[in-house]
């Protein structure tokens, strides 16, 4: 099973995670939630002061946080991290059923632990009418008889603080320090009782909170009982990365641990990013979701100073060839267009344009054969579709969960490309880029990187743009090579140079952008001809399938073509 290669992995679905994700599902970042299900607010009735979400319940502010997250291309997954390592430029997590996965940049958006006093039935009610919070849970309880449980020196300013709900408040002292004369005649003010004692158990009725019993047998009638909890950072199986955990103090007294960042939520652990109470424990919903937003920025814009020096080493390695080639901003997503400098060289660009416009539709949007065999058996990731054509291949991959990079140096192409992606719905899952792949090659790796009868001459031939393909396959990713052997089918018959393209199943490929005329005279390679230009060490590279096969097609004229074709598929490892 290939390990799927995330830009960024967040691990935690509540507020701060999906918020996090959705930023970066936004910016077209690959990004997996991983989520246990044990948000912290969950057996809560509400979420409140947060604007326009106010009384949602926290399940279903999950569910639409997640629909909303899938929409912009991310997934979510039900699953706890048993293990995480840093990994060369990443991240490499475990999981609790043993998927592997891996992320270039790391969001824990993992909350806190509660630890409460070890008095019976005070957890189970935790979150329902055993509170903690004043401003998520006061309106709910205000006008009631409330029971402050004193845990530390910070019992006496709780009880204050929770008499602006209720004129009916009685503070356990329980373990709490003795009160001084001065917070006395504090709480005799506000009329707050005082009771001495320590609490051993919660009363129960027709399953709502009906009072606290002491040591001495003596139940006291309370409609809630309000608690001050060690709230601890979480970070089960996360202890591989290192991160620094402090203590929590306010006036001197330690009121948990968090893990500390700037205010972008960046540790100092590179790659990784918190949010939510992991790093402000007592934060609400509304900015645990405001810091998983301003993280998610900033993951991204950390993404985008790695592609860029990524671009300039390659530019500087002389991967760009700008002789006779003019600068194009040009980048097609659906019916949007975005700015994307590329190289184009015109001639071979108009040929394209030229190829594709003698007919409203020159392949048949299907997937090609040989992409659905081999691809069946993976796990849908990051996918770089070359040569897409008009995007038969890369709308299946969509279908089937993958987000895709589609590219070709037809503008003609693209354009049917993204409309067809918006007709089958998945035009949030592609991202078409105009690339003469000679020139400009897409940024970032991809689990699966897909090359269906691409073939090119000039200054950049076939070979020398799978080798540079072959720098963006990702640790663990697939590397698919599909093309002709021998002799071109339409260099052998002068009367089938109009041909559809040579394999009538994608749609894609520079080879199916228009054969006969439209190509210089050059043999097509075998596969052992492929797997010698590669020069791919055997260290790093697993060779997974070497096929040569014969293919019979009939053109629409009837006329039949005999096609040898062959498959080269490799797996880069771990």
């Amino acid at each position: 099973m290939t390990t799927q290669t995330y830009d960024a992995v967040v691990v935690g679905g509540g507020a701060a995670g999906l918020s996090g994700a959705l930023v970066l599902g936004r910016s077209r970042r690959s990004v997996l939630v991983i989520d246990a299900g044990a948000q912290r607010n969950l057996p809560a009735d509400g979420v409140h002061a947060y604007l326009t979400r106010d009384g949602m319940p926290p399940a279903e502010l999950v569910a639409v946080g997640r629909k909303e997250v899938e929409t912009y291309g991310g997934a979510v997954i039900t699953a706890r991290v048993v293990a995480a390592r840093p990994d060369r430029d990443g991240f490499h997590l475990t999981l609790d059923d043993g998927t592997e996965v891996r992320a270039h940049r790391l969001l824990l958006a993992t909350g806190v632990t509660d630890e409460l006093p070890p008095i019976p039935g005070l957890a189970e009610r935790f979150g329902r009418d055993v509170l903690h919070c004043p401003y998520c849970h006061g309106w709910e309880v205000r006008d009631t008889a409330i029971g402050i449980i004193g845990v530390g020196p910070l019992s006496v300013e709780q009880a204050l603080l929770w008499r602006q709900w209720s004129d009916d408040v009685t503070l356990f002292l329980h373990t709490a320090p003795e009160p001084t004369d001065g917070q006395y005649e504090q709480l005799a003010a506000r009329g707050v009782a005082v009771v001495d004692g320590e609490v051993t158990g919660v009363v129960v009725a027709d399953d709502r909170l009906t009072g606290a019993t002491l040591a001495g047998g003596r139940t006291v009638p309370r409609d809630a009982l309000a608690v001050a909890s060690m709230m601890r950072a979480r970070l089960d199986g996360l202890a591989g990365l290192g991160l620094p955990v402090e203590e929590l103090a306010r006036d001197g007294h330690v009121i948990g641990t968090y893990v500390p960042g700037d205010p972008m939520g960046k540790t100092t652990v590179p790659g990784v990013w918190i949010a939510g109470n992991v790093s402000l424990p007592p934060g609400q919903v509304i900015s645990a979701a405001a810091a998983g937003t301003m993280a998610g920025a900033a993951i991204n814009m950390d993404l985008v100073a790695a592609d860029t020096r990524r671009a300039v080493e390659a530019r500087r390695a002389g991967v760009f060839s700008p002789e006779g080639e003019r600068t194009v901003s040009e980048r097609v997503t659906g019916d949007r267009r975005h700015g994307l400098e590329a190289t184009i060289n015109d001639e071979l660009a108009e040929t394209w344009d030229a190829r594709y416009s003698e007919s409203d539709r020159i392949w048949s949007g299907e997937p090609n054969g040989a992409l659905v065999k081999e691809v069946a058996d993976l796990t849908p990731g990051r996918a770089l579709d070359l040569g897409c054509g008009e995007g038969g291949d890369a709308v299946w991959l969509a279908r089937q969960g993958w987000t895709v990079t589609a590219v070709d140096i037809s503008g003609v192409a693209l354009e049917r490309a993204a409309q067809h992606a918006a007709d089958a719905g998945v035009a949030g899952r592609i991202d078409f880029q105009r690339h003469d792949l000679g020139a400009s090659f897409p940024d970032g790796e991809y689990d699966l990187v897909s090359a269906q009868f691409l073939h090119s001459w000039g200054d950049m031939p076939r070979e020398a743009i799978l080798r540079r393909a072959t720098a963006a396959v990702a640790p663990g990713g697939v590397l698919l090579i599909e093309g002709h052997s021998g002799a071109p089918h339409w260099e052998a018959a002068p009367d089938t140079k109009r041909g559809d393209g040579g394999h009538g199943e994608g749609g894609h490929g520079e080879e199916g952008h228009g054969e006969g005329a439209h190509h210089p005279p050059h043999e097509l390679p075998s596969p052992d001809q492929v797997i010698a230009s590669l020069q791919l060490p055997e260290e790093q590279w697993e060779l997974v399938v070497v096929d040569e096969h014969q293919r019979v097609r009939t053109l629409p004229d009837g006329r039949v073509i005999h096609h040898t074709d062959n498959t080269v598929k490799y797996r880069r490892r771990s």
